[in-house]
């Protein structure tokens, strides 16, 4: 299987300004939990806040960005491995082999313990793994007892940040009562009155649009940083205030 690059690599996109409210609550959750969830509908902005939080906690970092294919195990397991291998050299040899006889249902446990069992085993530095986009292969009938027997039981060393635009469909109430799963909702990625007005100053633009744009937009990541966008001028479009009628709504300064 030929692997595609860019999914086991980190996304070149930053973000406009640092949300240092939800780098914190991630920096909690890597301290003193085994894994991360964050949750939210398309737009919310999980993944850049993810890749901020990246560039900002000192840990190495395995990328893998999830699609549909990637449901089948065999696809799943090999870009999983790709993506930290790329981290602890060597990785994964043992994962592959356990592998090659192409587990049933019931084996899957056993496949994650393979993979807890290397990581414990293939040390480096303190590392943290990026699952993007998994929802979209919550379906896949191993995802269940693969993920419950992995995330409680990875090394202090090795974080688990899994993302996806709502809860996967493993019990992960467990976890959050034993305080070993730190989790980030739609409500939390919501841009407060400060961070969109830190946001809003970036492109040059007044505090007053910014709790304008930040009412009409409900917070909402997409749609507060396409608003102020379109009012800059950025992306080709004409600097100053916007002709859409629910853009003019804005109340002038």
């Amino acid at each position: 299987m030929q692997v595609i690059l860019d999914k086991v690599t980190v996304p070149r996109q930053n973000p406009r300004v640092s949300r240092l409210r939800l780098l914190r609550m991630l920096g909690e959750g890597l301290n003193s939990c085994t894994a991360t969830i964050i949750t939210g509908r398309a737009g919310a902005g999980k993944t850049l806040v993810a890749k901020d939080f990246v560039r900002n906690c000192g840990r190495r970092t395995a990328w893998y960005t999830v699609e549909t294919p990637d449901g089948e195990l065999p696809i799943f397991v090999r870009y999983l491995i790709e993506s930290v291998g790329r981290q602890r050299p060597g990785f994964g040899r043992g994962v592959l082999a356990h592998f090659a006889g192409s587990p049933g249902i019931e084996d899957i446990p056993t496949l994650a313990e393979a993979f807890l069992y290397e990581l414990q085993e293939c040390r480096g530095e303190p590392l943290l793994m990026v699952v993007d986009d998994l929802h979209l292969i919550y379906d896949a009938d191993w995802v269940v007892p693969f993920f419950r027997r992995l995330l409680p039981l990875l090394p202090q060393e090795a974080h688990m940040l899994v993302i996806g635009r709502s809860l996967p469909p493993t019990p992960v109430w467990r976890m959050r009562s034993k305080q070993t799963l730190c989790l980030v909702e739609e409500a939390a990625l919501a841009f407060t009155p400060q961070e969109a007005a830190d946001l809003f100053a970036s492109y040059g633009l007044a505090g007053c649009d910014a709790r304008a744009a930040l009412e009409q937009t409900q917070g909402r990541a997409a749609a507060l940083d396409g608003m102020v966008r379109r009012m800059s001028g950025v992306g080709g479009h004409t600097g100053g205030r916007l002709h859409n009628p629910v853009e003019t709504s804005l109340p002038p300064c």
